[in-house]
């Protein structure tokens, strides 16, 4: 769908957009084609698409994937969508599942489960939505999420990179990461503030490690609450003691000196992984 196919379907079903949820519907056709071009959705996939909105990404998924399950939090767009795919793709409206829920509360879903992740997501819960994703659905095997370009870089960001922080370390657990390009304001209705980016996932095997995912990601959230400050400082609530963090920092082979944005996902399992072996042998 265009712009003036946008407006009217949001006419027609009293749509306004709020800044509240963070509402910016794609209007452009071009970059709806080229998001599932490069999303590279084959024709057996299973799409969870997060915010569809209107349908306009929901429509072309369609055209591409063997199913699209789409999860949509507003009262009214999730009323209204069965019948938009019904309207304008009719032979393929069998293959279309609609949930009414937050993103952020679904951990399961009906039918197939998802091997792609295709959403374009408001900038205000984009991180949180992508890990509980990436979380609760481990069959998702690749995804691209529309962000804040900020927001894409800190996801995409490498060790020692200045944006590099917990939503780059959380991301690298899942999936490896890289920015799939940029995306103009003008393709949104209305149109943002911000400009944005196309994030690409590939999911990979986590980190090798006795810890679980949880015990690491406390780790990565105690190193960067104070980043400005050595492991051996940031971490020593989490480790009971700066001496204690020593310890953990210095068995995982990484210098209590170091800060936690020069650290990789892998060194985060490893300091995770000393303090789990420490309280087993403890008890």
């Amino acid at each position: 769908m265009g712009a003036a196919d946008i407006r009217e379907l949001a006419g027609a079903m009293g749509v306004r957009p709020t800044k509240q949820r963070g509402q910016n519907f794609v209007i452009d056709a071009n970059t709806v084609r080229r998001i599932v071009r490069t999303a590279d959705i084959h024709a057996d996939d299973v799409v969870l698409e997060v915010g569809p909105g209107l349908g306009s990404l929901t429509l072309a998924l369609l055209q591409s994937a063997d199913r699209v399950v789409a999860v949509e939090v507003d009262d009214t767009l999730a009323a209204g969508l069965p019948a938009t795919v019904e309207a304008r793709l009719p032979h393929r409206a069998g293959h279309f599942t609609l949930v009414h829920a937050d993103a952020m509360d679904v951990t399961r879903l009906p039918g197939p489960q998802p091997t792609a992740l295709v959403a374009n997501l408001p900038y205000n819960v984009a991180v949180p939505v992508l890990l509980n994703m990436l979380a609760a659905f481990p069959t998702l095997r690749r995804g691209l999420v529309m962000v804040q370009a900020e927001v894409a870089d800190r996801l995409a960001a490498a060790p020692g990179s200045r944006v590099y922080g917990v939503p780059s370390v959380k991301a690298a657990w899942y999936c490896e990461v890289k920015r799939a390009g940029a995306i103009g304001r003008n393709v949104f209705w209305p149109a943002p503030n911000v400009d944005s980016g196309l994030v690409s996932l590939v999911r990979r095997d986590p980190p090798r490690t006795r810890a679980s995912r949880e015990e690491v990601f406390a780790v990565v959230d105690a190193a960067f609450a104070q980043r400005r400050k050595t492991l051996r400082s940031a971490l020593a609530r989490w480790a009971g003691s700066a001496a204690a963090a020593e310890e953990a920092l210095t068995g995982a082979g990484v210098s209590p000196r170091a800060r936690g944005e020069q650290l990789t996902v892998e060194e985060f399992a490893a300091i995770a992984e000393q303090r789990t072996e420490h309280e087993e042998n403890a008890a």
